[in-house]
Formats: structure tokens, C-alpha cells, sequence
């Protein structure tokens, strides 16, 4: 009940926050379908075959990781917590100078940081590249996302690291005692609160800066995209959730993403191409 009442609130805030960047950011070019650009003049974008599956390959991955609760269940899956004593060790408690100079106005606009900005990032992320046509852009950044994910899951399933704030005692877990809808929200998506390495939230929006930034020529969302990103890193450790090993694993990750689905994409999509044209010959 109370994940929805998180969803309840996330998607409506986070769709405004799309509409009103579309209106602002994106070129007036771009959104008057009218004033065709030279490269539209030159190649039609099918939707149904160059974007859709991209969107979809993303989508199911999501869920996928997001089951982790039940997939932990069904296979009975007994975690080995040997990573986190690991970090614990290497780190110890250094996490915890991020909270010398909490205050509640920090602690909401942290938060309104972690869920919303974060959210918004990502998804605005593919808004650009399809209303800019960078089709190509977007198809690296779907699959860079979906490698994300894919790398990310076996970690929380087999290896899971507890939160700082769960786990440090000069830590407070902030966003989690922020509010009852946040927690059972965020538990709804991290049953154990111990999906923290690698940081998805470090992993995901630094991909997503480095698509906007080197992919795309909007000079004002550059910098907006830098800006969130940022503050993204410093929410992770301030909200007590993660530890440095799990920023730095995130950053390696999406770096490794990037590289391999921007200089790999097309190699990869010929040969599902060319499996999906033998299959079809084999059936004929």
C-alpha cells in the first residue's frame, strides 16, 4: 500500500518535471515538427523498430532486478555476506564525516534529490535523444543501461552490502527515517536495503551525464545534467546508504557500460540480426 503511495507521488512529480525541461531545454528545432532538420530530411525514424525494443529491453530488465525479493525466494538463494565485511573493513566508518553538518533542510532537499532528480535524470535522458533524434544515442543508452543492470543484479542476489545507515553506528539511516511511504516504497524495490554494490544511483547517473554531455548539443542541459549528478554522489553518502567502494564500483561500471555499448552497439545488434535471419530460414 505505502509503495504506492510513493509511486503516487514519484511519477506525477517526476512526468511535470520531464514536461516543463521538454519546454525549456529542448530547441524550439527540435519540437516544431514543422522545421524538419537536414538530418530528418535524410532518414524517416521508425519508432516500432528503432525505439521500441531499446524502451522494452530496459523495461523488462527493470522488473527483472526489481524481483530480486522473489527471486531470492523461489530459488532459495542463501547470500554471502563476505563482500560487505570486505568493504566494512577496508573503510570502516569514514562514510559517516558526510553527516557532521545534518539539518532537516538538507535532509528533504537530499531526498527530494535521491527519488525525484535522480528519476528525472534518467528518464529525461531518453527524452532528449528521441526528440533530438540522436536514434543511435539512444539505442547505446538503452543497452549501456540494460548492461548496468544486468552486471548489477548477480551482486545483490549473491553478494548483497547493507546500507551505511543499517550498518555504521555514526551513521543515520536519513532517508529511510524521513518519512514511513519512504521506506516501505524503497523496500519495495530493495527488500534488505542491501543492494548497495555496485551504487546504481552513482552508476546510472553518470551514464546518463555522459550521454547528455558528449552526445547531445544542448549546452544548457549540460550543465544542469552535471549539476544533478553531482549532487546525486553527495546524496548517496549523506542519506546513509552508501559506502565509497559502492560510488567507485558505480562509476568503473557506467564508465565500462559506455564504452562497450558505444563502440560495440552495432556489432552486437548484427549479430542478433543475423541469428533472428537464420532462425526465420530455419522455420521457413
Amino acid at each position: 500500500m505505502m509503495d504506492t503511495q510513493l509511486m503516487m507521488i514519484l511519477v506525477p512529480v517526476v512526468v511535470l518535471m520531464n514536461i516543463v525541461a521538454y519546454f525549456v531545454f529542448i530547441p524550439r528545432k527540435y519540437r516544431n515538427r514543422k522545421e524538419k532538420t537536414s538530418s530528418e530530411n535524410r532518414k524517416a525514424v521508425s519508432f516500432p523498430s528503432e525505439i521500441l525494443p531499446y524502451l522494452l529491453l530496459v523495461s523488462f530488465i527493470y522488473i527483472l532486478v526489481k524481483s530480486q525479493g522473489m527471486v531470492v525466494t523461489v530459488f532459495d538463494i542463501s547470500p554471502d555476506y563476505a563482500l560487505a565485511k570486505y568493504i566494512l573493513h577496508i573503510e570502516g566508518n569514514s562514510v559517516s564525516m558526510f553527516q557532521v553538518f545534518t539539518n532537516p533542510l538538507l535532509t528533504y532537499v537530499s531526498s527530494f534529490i535521491y527519488l525525484f532528480g535522480f528519476s528525472f535524470l534518467l528518464i529525461f535522458t531518453f527524452v532528449v535523444l528521441i526528440f533530438t533524434r540522436r536514434i543511435r544515442a539512444l539505442q547505446e543508452y538503452a543497452m549501456a543501461v540494460a548492461l548496468i543492470y544486468i552486471i548489477a543484479f548477480p551482486f545483490y542476489i549473491f553478494t548483497p552490502v547493507k546500507v551505511t545507515g543499517y550498518t555504521l553506528p555514526d551513521v543515520i539511516p536519513l532517508l529511510y527515517n524521513l518519512s514511513p511511504v519512504i521506506l516501505e516504497g524503497l523496500r519495495s524495490v530493495d527488500p534488505f536495503f542491501d543492494n548497495c554494490f555496485p551504487s546504481l544511483h552513482a552508476a546510472l547517473s553518470f551514464l546518463a551525464m555522459l550521454f547528455i554531455v558528449l552526445k547531445t548539443d544542448l549546452k544548457g542541459f549540460k550543465v544542469i545534467a552535471v549539476c544533478i549528478t553531482l549532487a546525486i554522489q553527495f546524496t548517496i553518502f549523506y542519506l546513509g546508504i552508501h559506502w565509497f567502494t559502492d560510488f567507485i564500483a558505480g562509476i568503473i561500471l557506467a564508465t565500462l557500460s559506455y564504452y562497450v555499448a558505444t563502440k560495440y552497439h552495432e556489432k552486437i545488434m548484427n549479430k542478433i540480426n543475423l541469428s533472428k535471419s537464420i532462425s526465420h530460414k530455419r522455420d521457413g
